[in-house]
């Protein structure tokens, strides 16, 4: 037996021996480190201003204004600080600097995640990860907390703006490159909610009650992807409890799961006041608790000395902050204040126009014919454009290009008396929302105006006047409140002056364009059959009216698909069953809040549509949906052809070649679905396992695409078994324009 008490002692020495050196001074920073220090370290210092923070251990705006977070520098030892920041559509600092008199440090507002994940395009994504990194650089931000990558689980979330799908692997392929993005100057990325944060209403309260199955295919799956693919140095837990604990709390999501079996060996950071227990956080593998109370730090020292916290777990965490800290740009670099903004005005222009998406294009309506000069502009959104959301996702930008300016900045002509008309019709709304609601008003969301009644006579100039009218639908999107159900239809206003401009114009066959400057699903089906085109422009950042006249010109071809499906009714959602459509945190009676029992949908949320989340709960349903997963239209048509499948070890290979069958130069995005053999796991319709963006194919020419892909990700994962099963038989292999337009089919022997 003593020959074997050697080994551990060796191994020790051998492991301790390659070390880094940078371990090494950690390891004897850490040593040195009093308790109460280690407890300092891994609670964080929030901005006074912003939270209300109790624990005054560093004056935040006064180094960064409108910062999120920090952390305690500690001088005896030389720790530094480090400076967390918002958000996922650009940097959310405010622009006005102490000294200086003017707003002059603006950031650029980039396109909502939605949009981004409409591009399909993950070098895309990456150039917009890597001009938000370079600004979060320039500005002295060492931590950027983004992106946002809940799955779109209910078309009324309210935070889905800002994250990417309802599908997993587009929504963890996407996310990985923007992480790629910002991490290549250095700065960390923070992608978040980590996990099942899937609704705003009671979002630090509510218990989301989800399968083992439909959390590892659906909910854990896209963080899956997105670690593997991009390695974030920082990852942040959900408010949200799944399964009765709350997500930083539970260990075996995040040391378990992300660090033992995906391989994460960063950060994890809590949502800022989320959790409970701090001890039981920091034991989860929960490193640092923003934005940092005194209670938090009291606990964990109390924890230490009594036992209920291993003060070797707290080491760990303390660790991993050690060399989050002395990786970061602000040890090695000084913030250089230069954020290159004209250039990444160019990236979002661009990278908003490639994610918009053509929903209908009747007779050519679209491109407008170079004989178009006069547009008749409807609708408040045209003339005070949305360029994202409010909350985390905001950002402090110089401008914002309305549709009004970016159409006249593309030579057209657009009547004066209606733009004046809409104008004062918007300021009289602002004011009037203001008194209504400051409070909310200013620092939650964006009160719209309800759209500005129409006479016949000034539609009916309009008509006269113009060539071609345009109509812009606009909704809001915040953190803080899910969407009421009245948000997803149009109102009746918007429904009054749709019909009203489009009988006028069709009268005289004059065509009518509808621009959609939305953040989230919105119903279409009853009202799409009126206007000749549909341009979905998302919230396209600041940039957004100069990329909508890139679409409608015809100088860019649309090539956004959509990263989610457009149902006919929200009922027909697989999870509007169990989703709190029109509830709210504070309509709950006390009573019912004080027992065990809750409010359904407010304090938990049963997730009995399971991995059907989607494309996968309407196809495998056969269920008519208004437009499907992956739609989007093109001013060319895409031919398929060649398709060929190889299979070596492990690695699935699909090849097809794509040919522009049109007249124009385009882009396509091409998706690949598979469909599993029946087994003894219920199983989706298909599921998408591969796409790729083509680059622009000029006429008459082709590509040949490559799709890769894991076999094992056609596994299932089997509850009774506790472990993922890949059924044997014959797969086939769908390429396809969408989830419901196959254009090759393939079969795959396992």
């Amino acid at each position: 037996m003593k020959r074997f008490t050697i080994i551990p002692v060796l191994l020790t020495l051998i492991f301790s021996g390659c070390k880094s050196k940078l371990d090494r001074q950690i390891d004897d920073i850490v040593s040195k480190m009093t308790l109460e220090e280690k407890a300092l370290l891994v609670v964080g210092v929030g901005n006074e201003s912003r939270w209300h923070n109790d624990v005054p251990r560093l004056d935040l705006n006064s180094i960064l204004p409108a910062v999120a977070g920090g952390t305690t520098p500690i001088d005896r030892l030389g720790i530094p600080y480090i400076l967390l920041s918002d958000g996922p559509a650009g940097v959310n600092l405010e622009s006005y600097r102490k000294g200086y008199s003017t707003r002059t440090y603006y950031c650029t507002q980039f396109p909502i995640g939605t949009l981004l994940a409409s591009t399909w395009n993950t070098e895309l994504v990456q150039t917009v990860g890597s001009a938000i990194g370079d600004e979060a650089l320039a500005y002295g931000v060492d931590v950027l907390l983004g992106p946002g990558m809940n799955i779109h689980r209910h078309p009324l979330n309210g935070r889905n703006f800002e994250y990417y799908s309802e599908d997993p692997l587009l929504c963890g392929l996407t996310a990985a490159a923007y992480v790629n993005g910002v991490q290549s100057h250095g700065v960390a990325a923070c992608p978040k909610h980590f996990a099942a944060n899937n609704q705003e209403t009671n979002r630090m309260g509510n218990d989301a009650r989800v399968s083992e199955r439909a959390l590892r295919e659906i909910y854990y799956r896209g963080f899956e992807f997105m670690v593997k693919e991009s390695h974030p140095r920082t990852l942040m837990t959900s408010y949200n409890k799944i399964n009765g604990i709350s997500v930083s709390e539970r260990r075996d999501a995040v040391t378990d799961m992300l660090r033992n079996k995906w391989g994460f060996d960063g950060v994890v950071m809590s949502d800022w006041y989320g959790g409970d227990h701090p001890t039981a956080q920091i034991h989860a593998g929960n490193d640092m608790l923003q934005p940092g109370r005194q209670w938090q730090i009291d606990s964990i020292i109390d924890g230490v000395k009594k036992g209920t916290l291993a003060e070797t777990d707290l080491d760990i965490s303390v660790r991993r902050i050690l060399k989050l800290i002395y990786t970061s740009p602000r040890t090695i670099e000084h913030p250089t204040n230069d954020a290159h903004l004209d250039e990444h005005a160019n990236i979002t222009r661009q990278s908003a126009t490639e994610g918009m998406v053509l929903l209908k294009n009747d007779a050519n309506a679209l491109p407008l014919t170079s004989g178009t000069k006069n547009i008749a502009l409807f609708g408040c959104a045209s003339y005070d454009f949305i360029p994202g959301g409010t909350g985390s996702g905001d950002v402090y930008r110089a401008y914002t290009v309305s549709m009004l300016e970016g159409l006249q900045n593309a030579g057209y002509t657009i009547d004066a008396s209606m733009a004046a008309l809409y104008g004062a019709f918007i300021q009289k709304s602002v004011e009037t929302n203001k008194a209504a609601a400051p409070g909310r008003y200013a620092e939650l969301t964006r009160i719209r105006p309800d759209e500005m009644p129409l006479t016949a006579q000034q539609i009916n100039t309009q008509v006269q006047r113009a060539d071609v009218a345009i109509v812009t639908l606009g909704r809001t999107s915040g953190e803080y409140y899910d969407r009421p159900s009245a948000d997803y239809d149009l109102s009746a206003a918007e429904r009054t002056m749709l019909q009203q401009v489009c009988g006028a114009f069709h009268a005289v066959g004059k065509k009518v364009i509808v621009v959609l400057n939305i953040g989230g699903v919105i119903e279409t089906a009853s009202w799409k059959d009126l206007p000749d085109a549909i341009l979905c422009a998302w919230q396209p950042g600041q940039e957004g009216g100069n990329s909508v006249a890139d679409i409608l010109s015809g100088k860019a071809n649309p090539s956004g698909r959509l990263p989610m499906t457009f149902p006919i009714r929200l009922s027909d959602v697989g999870s509007s069953a169990n989703f709190p459509i029109d509830q709210t945190s504070e309509n709950v009676s006390v009573a019912l809040r004080r027992t065990d029992i809750g409010e359904k949908n407010v304090d938990y949320t049963n997730y009995d549509e399971g991995i059907y989340v989607g494309y996968r709960w309407f196809d495998t349903r056969s269920m008519e949906v208004s437009y499907p997963f992956g739609y989007g239209l093109s001013y060319t048509t895409f031919d398929y052809s060649n398709a060929k499948v190889k299979q070596h070890k492990d690695k699935i290979t699909v090849t097809v070649t794509i040919t522009n069958s049109g007249k124009v130069a385009g882009k396509e995005v091409v998706q690949l679905y598979a469909a599993a053999p029946k087994s003894q796991l219920d199983k989706p319709l298909k599921e998408l396992r591969a796409y790729a963006k083509t680059p622009i194919i000029q006429p008459g020419k082709s590509e040949t695409i490559t799709l890769t892909f894991n076999r094992n990700d056609l596994s299932s994962y089997d509850e009774q078994q506790h472990k993922w099963i890949l059924a044997p038989g014959t797969y086939q292999l769908l390429i396809a324009a969408s989830s419901r337009d196959i254009r090759q089919t393939l079969t795959l022997d396992i």
